[in-house]
């Protein structure tokens, strides 16, 4: 849960903006957008290998 003290005299605009900034800094955004919608296990794992691919393919270019 997180908690946003606010000031004496502080806009409600203000107040919101930081909950909207600290909201998605500690991302819990990212971890509700993934719960959403289930992915099968070898799915995932084919992402994985496809990324660890792609970065491969970029260092062996920088090697050249």
């Amino acid at each position: 849960m997180l908690i946003i003290p606010i000031k004496e005299g502080e806009n409600i605009d203000r107040a919101l903006k930081r909950y909207k900034r600290k909201f998605v800094q500690t991302t819990i955004k990212s971890q509700l957008q993934e719960q959403k919608e289930f992915k099968k296990p070898s799915v995932v794992r084919r992402a994985q290998i496809q990324k660890a691919q792609y970065v491969q393919l970029l260092r062996d270019a920088e090697d050249i």
